[in-house]
């Protein structure tokens, strides 16, 4: 008998998951081609040219003991610090390797973060809609998720209800930007706002509040859109990052934390998230990808491939009439449904071979998240299916 926890996390399995694997199973009765699955995030650009090369460099060149031995818990010294130069390059920041922990993907670094800073019953606040696997990490460490209800408007975080949500058990908010599965880029005046209320519920209460910034989809931003760097912002801040989006690697589980000076005890959180590395079972992150994306953090995806589709499927949507917020950035599109249940909408577009997520697994009922890292012609071919299924509705 498996453990009562398991078997509540069993029972909620991620429906995105459960949409793809959907996918794959009206794909094998009507054929891939006649098949529009939008569910899973999986990137569909090719990761650029550097990636291969780097790969061969490192496998060619490296002695295979160095490639696929241990290493520190945080990584190879030499790649956090080709990290650190990057960010700081970007960013105008001055981190150095000491600041970089080595993760396996942007979900692994958010579960050493959690192991690292979360006691039993502390509140981690996220703002709707989000993540939902946000709820199982949490939970993972006996914490709790308070969740802030979604401003519907711009999808900006609602800030006014955060400062009701703090409280004494406060340790952390975390936030996604650009965001999955509205594609908002959280503006300059939002962070800004947010690091003030946090700054001054700290002081109010007396105690340290850690602001998570989740950061997959940094790279994946449109029209010359800016994403501000949240450690300018806000002292306590903790960035995690992933390069399974920006240079389409997600299976290869390749990541970093960045854990700036300024952060409350850094040394004790750097030495935790270390420690919380190893007894997870990661150990370290891999090791040969660790050496290969050091040879490739200036290397970039086709965005304007992810641009063409967003054209098509943003345009396309509201000539029908659905209603929906235009992505800043990451690839997903977050659409109102015409009908209140968003769970049946994604049900009757099924019928038609449609296959998207429905908001209440981001806990914003009453949309559906498109993930359009797909073929052009994959869009296209669904085009005429939402416009039927509006027409019907």
């Amino acid at each position: 008998m498996i453990s009562r926890t398991m078997q509540e996390q069993v029972k909620n399995s991620s429906i995105i998951r459960a949409m793809f694997e959907e996918g794959k199973r009206l794909a094998a009765i009507y054929g891939t081609e006649n098949v529009y699955d939008f569910s899973l995030g999986n990137p569909s650009v090719e990761s650029p040219a550097e990636v291969k090369k780097a790969i061969l460099e490192v496998v060619n060149e490296e002695d295979a003991i160095s490639i696929h031995g241990y290493m520190n818990n945080s990584g190879y010294e030499d790649v956090r610090a080709a990290i650190a130069k990057s960010i700081n390059d970007k960013f105008s920041t001055s981190f150095t390797h000491n600041n970089i922990v080595m993760t396996v993907g942007a979900a692994g670094g958010l579960n050493v973060v959690f192991k690292t800073l979360l006691n039993p019953q502390d509140e981690v606040i996220t703002f709707a809609p989000f993540f939902g696997e946000y709820r199982s990490y949490v939970k993972n460490y006996e914490g709790k998720l308070v969740v802030v209800a979604p401003n519907t408007v711009d999808f900006q975080p609602n800030l006014e209800e955060l400062k009701d949500k703090i409280t004494l058990n406060t340790k952390a908010v975390i936030i996604n930007s650009p965001n999955n599965p509205t594609g908002v880029i959280y503006s300059e005046a939002t962070i800004i706002k947010l690091s003030e209320i946090l700054k001054e519920k700290q002081k109010e209460f007396g105690i340290e509040i850690y602001l998570i910034s989740d950061e997959p989809y940094r790279e994946l931003a449109y029209d010359h859109a800016e994403v501000p760097y949240l450690t300018k912002y806000y002292e306590n801040t903790i960035v995690g990052y992933s390069f399974s989006k920006s240079l389409s690697l997600p299976g290869e589980r390749i990541g970093y934390l960045v854990i700036p000076n300024q952060v409350t005890d850094h040394e004790d959180v750097i030495a935790a998230a270390n420690i919380a590395t190893r007894i997870l079972g990661f150990v370290n992150a891999p090791s040969l990808f660790q050496r290969v994306i050091a040879k490739c953090l200036d290397a970039k995806v086709d965005l304007a491939t992810y641009n063409r589709n967003r054209e098509l499927l943003y345009n396309g949507l509201l000539s029908y009439g659905y209603e929906c917020i235009k992505p800043e950035g990451a690839f997903y599109m977050f659409v109102k449904t015409p009908i209140e249940d968003d769970v049946e909408f994604c049900n009757l577009a099924k019928k038609k071979n449609i296959l998207v997520v429905p908001g209440t697994s981001f806990s914003c009922p009453g949309y559906i998240r498109i993930a359009y890292c797909v073929a052009y012609e994959t869009i296209e071919k669904a085009l005429p299916g939402f416009k039927a299924l509006i027409e019907e509705l």
